[in-house]
Formats: structure tokens, sequence, C-alpha cells
């Protein structure tokens, strides 16, 4: 039987998708993320599908992120692994935590199955996120869209991800083309599609991104998506309705200038990725380019915000 090595790495809620994101490009087999946090959410908005005990509220914050190597390759990758996260720690102003790396030693295929425990159908309003090894009917009003999280990337579960999906379907019209920039595992891209959109173009500069959009695009049988390795902002013959862009704030602000030409006259542009810490840069950035914000909303400690062209 063939074993794997366990690494497990640990962080803080804040660290946690940034942690993962190094994992991710070193396996294709999985990262899971234990965060205490994503309960005590689920317990304060009544959705959690187990009992939690008040104890929680005031339990340990640390966060682990686990990712899983082949043995025989494992020593190499994880010094690869290693000096990633020490470039992290060196170079991010946020609390990351200790970044404290354990390993071990696992047989065969027994982890999946474990790391697929952790997912279960995510409801967003209308949309409802299923893993697409999941069996999910749907319900009468519910859009389903299927997720191979064995992919790379979002599965809807962090709040970035979140607020942008109940944005989209507060704003995406059945006349729509919905933008995508940036569209990791291609989510937000087919939830439009499947909320009505009557286009949608997705970009982004990782290859691996393009293949997890590919896909989770048959897996959904969308006929009217398209995806493209390239930055999207490069091409302004390339417009749309409804401007998506789950990204860091840093580079929502680098956007800034140039995204408009991309926008159709009275489109919107989503913007999330964004710490709350950094929210009044980006809205100052977009306000400075001629927007105007339309709507905001804030998770945890994550922002969403919705501008549209000043007139």
């Amino acid at each position: 039987m063939d074993k794997y090595v366990e690494l497990s790495v640990y962080t803080t809620h804040i660290g946690g998708e940034l942690v993962s994101d190094i994992l991710w490009n070193y396996t294709d087999g999985g990262v899971a993320i234990s965060d205490i946090e994503d309960v005590i959410a689920l317990a304060r908005e009544g959705k959690s599908w187990d009992y939690a005990d008040d104890s929680i509220f005031t339990a340990d914050k640390t966060v682990i992120v686990k990712a899983y190597f082949p043995e025989s390759t494992a020593a190499e990758t994880l010094k690869k692994v290693e000096k990633d996260l020490f470039e992290l720690k060196e170079n991010s102003p946020l609390d990351l935590g200790t970044l404290e790396t354990v390993k071990r030693t696992v047989d065969g295929d027994l982890w999946r199955e474990q790391w697929k425990e952790h997912f279960k159908p995510i409801k967003l309003g209308r949309a409802v996120i299923v893993p697409e090894w999941i069996k999910y009917d749907e319900k009468e009003g519910e859009t389903k869209v299927l997720l191979d999280s064995n992919m790379a990337f979002g599965t809807g579960e962090h709040e970035t991800t979140s607020m942008c999906v109940l944005f989209l379907e507060k704003y995406v019209k059945k006349s729509d083309v919905v933008l995508d920039v940036g569209c990791g595992s291609g989510i937000l891209g087919i939830t439009a599609s499947k909320l009505g959109a009557k286009e949608v173009i997705m970009t982004d500069i990782d290859e691996c991104a393009v293949t997890a959009t590919e896909h989770n695009m048959e897996l959904n049988d969308v006929k009217n998506c398209k995806v493209y390795l390239k930055n999207l902002l490069d091409d302004n013959t390339v417009k749309g309705d409804v401007i998506v862009c789950n990204i860091m704030a840093e580079v929502l602000i680098a956007f800034a200038p140039k995204i408009g030409d991309n926008l159709k006259e009275n489109g919107v542009i989503i913007l999330s990725g964004i710490l709350t810490d950094r929210k009044d840069r980006v809205r100052k950035a977009y306000e400075s380019a001629g927007f105007v914000m339309d709507a905001e909303t804030v998770k945890g400690e994550w922002a969403a915000m919705v501008f549209r062209k000043g007139v």
C-alpha cells in the first residue's frame, strides 16, 4: 500500500487561506483547513449541522492546515513548502501564528476519504455549492453548483467567496455578460451562469486554475462559459455587465485605473478578498477611478464591495 506524508501547518484564521494557497502549489491530493472560527460562525448563525458546545467560543483559535504528499517525493517537496512558509512569514504584516509544521506518515488512500468528510453542501442564497461526490437533490428555488474539491482553489465556504455568490445573486440578470477575473476553481463564474447570466467569460493567469475551471465547467454542463489563460485587463475588447474579482486587496487596487475599460455602461464590479483593514484603501482607489460604491458587506475579517461607474 502506498504511503503519504501528512503535513500539518499551525496558523491563524487569516493565515488559513494563505497557507492553503502555498500547499496547493505542491499537491493535487487535497488541502483541509480545520478552523474553529468557521464552526463558531455557523453556530452564531444557527446553521451548524452538529451540536456545538458553548465551550467553542472560548476554545483555542489555532487553525490547522493539512496536505498530503507521496512519501517517495515528500522530502524534496517539503523543503520547498517550508521555504515558501518562511518567506510568507517574513514578508507578511499579518498575524499568521507560528507556522509550525508537524509531519507524520499515513497509509494508502484512507486520508482521501477522511479529507472528503470535511466538505458538505453549502447553501448561499439560492445557490447550493455541492462537492461532486455527494448526492444532493435540489429543492424548489435552489440552484445546485457542483464542485470537485479535489481540485485547487475555492470551495465556497470561505467568507470572500460566499459574499461574492450572494452579490451575484442580487446583481446578475438574464441578459448579462459576466466576467470572472482570477477565476480559481470557476465557482463564481459557473454560479453566475447557473443564476441565469447570458454569457460568462473567466480568466486566470494560473494554468492550474484554468484546468480546475474547465473540469468544474464539465461537471456542471455549462455551455455559455469560457475560460482563458490570460490577464483580462490586457484586452479591453472584452466587456461585461458584471465583473467579479475575488483577489487580494493590493491587486484590486492595482486594477482600479483600468478595469472600467472592460465594463459596459451601467455595469457593476463586485470585489472581494479584502481584509477589513484594507477596505478604505480599496474604496478610495475605485472612487478615484470614477466609481461609486453601491453596496458593502463584511463577514468576519473580510469585506466585499460593489461599485458602479459614476455618472
